[in-house]
C-alpha cells in the first residue's frame, strides 16, 4: 500500500485534572521509535469510560488524554510485527500513557490484537477494556475456567453474581460465563434492560428498583459477586457471596465497604487493574467473529460533542458504552 501522509499536529481531546475540564488542542502527532513495539494507530473511535476522569496514572501526564479502549487502523508498525500498516485493530492500551481521544496514537504490539471483521468501528472500541476487565476477573481472579480450558464441568455448580449486568463490563461478564458453563448465574440491573441481560445468558435478573438491598438475598450465596457499581451496592454484595467466595470490586477495593455484619466465612476481597492482553483479546474476537459473544454501544458522538458524551457517560443510564468518533 502507498506510504501514508502523516500530519505534524492533529486533534486531541486533553484533561485538566486540576480543573477538571476537558478541551480540543492540536498536539504534534506522537513519534514511534523505529525499535520499539509502537504502533501508530489512526483512530477511528474511542470509547469512554465512567470514572477514568479520577484514575490517578494519566493526571500525572503533560497532556492526559482520556479514552483508553481504541479501534483504528495501523499507519506504521515495527517491522517484526504481525500487525503491519493498514490492518485493522483494536486495543486496550496502558493507563500510564496518552488515552487514544485522539486522531492519532500508539499502541503496543502486547497491547493489540486484529479488530473483528463483523464489528463497526464504533463497536470495536467497546471491547478491549470491558471484555479484557470481564475475561480477568472470571478467569484470571475469579477461580472459574475459561471456555477454551474445557470450562464446562468445572464451573458447572459455581454460581455468579453480576451487578450492573447491562454496562460495559457485565454485558461480557455474563456472555462469558454462560459460554464458560457457570451453573447460575444472576445480574442486576435498571428496569429497562432487564429482557437485555436476560438475552445476554443471565438465568435470573433482578431491577435494582425492586430488590433495592442485595443485603436481604434469601437465595443460595454466590461463589464470585463481581460489583461493577462501589459504594452501598458493594457493601450488600459482601453479604451475597458463600463462605470460602469472593467478592471482587470492579469500580472499588471492595474492603473499603466491607460491612460489620452478614459477611459469610473466609470471604475473600480481590481488586485488580486489568492488565492489556492482546492474545486474550484475539480469543474475544474469535469469539466475536463466531457470533458467540455481542457487543453493544449506548450512543456514539463525534469528538467535538465529547461534552454531550461525557454527561452521557456519568448519567448511570447507560446500556453498554459510550464512543467519541474520529474518522
Amino acid at each position: 500500500m502507498a506510504e501514508a501522509v502523516i500530519p505534524k499536529v492533529a486533534k486531541a481531546l486533553v484533561h485538566d485534572p486540576r480543573a477538571n475540564t476537558l478541551a480540543i488542542q492540536e498536539l504534534p502527532v506522537p513519534n514511534r521509535s523505529s525499535s520499539s513495539s509502537d504502533h501508530l494507530l489512526r483512530v477511528h473511535a474511542v470509547a469512554l469510560t465512567n470514572g477514568e476522569l479520577s484514575w490517578p496514572e494519566p493526571a500525572t501526564l503533560t497532556h492526559p488524554i482520556p479514552g483508553y479502549e481504541v479501534s483504528g487502523t495501523v499507519v506504521t508498525a515495527p517491522a517484526s510485527s504481525p500487525l503491519q500498516p493498514g490492518t485493522e485493530v483494536y486495543a486496550r492500551t496502558a493507563f500510564d500513557r496518552e488515552g487514544n481521544a485522539r486522531e492519532y496514537s500508539i499502541a503496543a504490539t502486547a497491547e493489540l490484537s486484529r479488530k473483528p471483521s463483523t464489528l463497526s468501528w464504533e463497536e470495536a472500541a467497546t471491547v478491549p477494556l470491558s471484555a479484557l476487565t470481564a475475561w480477568q476477573a472470571l478467569f484470571v481472579h475469579g477461580g472459574f475456567a475459561a471456555p477454551a480450558q474445557g470450562g464446562g464441568q468445572g464451573n458447572a455448580a459455581k454460581r455468579l453474581l453480576v451487578t450492573a449486568a447491562s454496562g460495559g463490563v457485565g454485558v461480557f461478564a455474563i456472555q462469558l460465563a454462560r459460554l464458560a458453563g457457570v451453573g447460575t448465574i444472576v445480574g442486576t440491573c435498571g428496569p429497562t434492560n432487564v429482557g437485555f441481560v436476560q438475552a445476554l445468558g443471565a438465568d435470573e435478573v433482578l431491577d435494582y428498583r425492586v430488590v433495592t438491598d442485595l443485603s436481604k438475598w434469601e437465595g443460595d450465596k454466590f461463589d464470585l459477586v463481581i460489583d461493577c457499581v462501589g459504594g452501598e451496592t458493594l457493601s450488600q454484595a459482601w453479604t451475597c457471596a458463600k463462605d470460602g467466595g469472593i467478592v471482587m470490586g470492579i469500580a472499588m477495593p471492595p474492603d473499603l465497604r466491607k460491612p460489620a455484619q452478614g459477611v459469610g466465612k473466609n470471604v475473600q476481597a480481590v481488586f485488580f487493574i486489568v492488565e492489556a492482553d492482546g492474545k486474550q483479546l484475539e480469543q474475544v474476537t474469535g469469539l466475536i467473529e463466531t457470533g458467540k459473544v455481542r457487543t453493544v454501544f449506548d450512543s456514539a458522538f463525534p469528538l467535538d460533542e465529547f461534552e454531550a458524551a461525557f454527561a452521557k457517560v456519568h448519567s448511570g443510564h447507560v446500556r453498554g458504552k459510550v464512543v467519541l468518533q474520529l474518522a
